[in-house]
């Protein structure tokens, strides 16, 4: 199950990122997703692992609880 899709959604734009900015900050910090596998997390259509996590909350300079919110 993938529960934090909204929230990385809800923190990317607060940084108003796009989702190609963001991809490529995800590329940066070792995390290779592609736009569309972002907006497959985002729309809860693609799970997340542990891992991932960790690296999307690295790439959005906030702690891996802040996805959980």
């Amino acid at each position: 199950m993938n529960l934090v899709g909204p929230q990385i959604r809800k923190l990317r734009e607060a940084q108003k990122m796009t989702q190609e900015d963001f991809t490529a900050r995800c590329n940066i910090v070792g995390l290779n997703i592609s736009r569309s596998t972002l907006a497959k997390i985002e729309s809860q259509v693609r799970r997340v692992t542990d891992e991932e996590a960790a690296l999307l909350a690295k790439a959005l300079k906030v702690s891996v609880d802040m996805l959980f919110k």
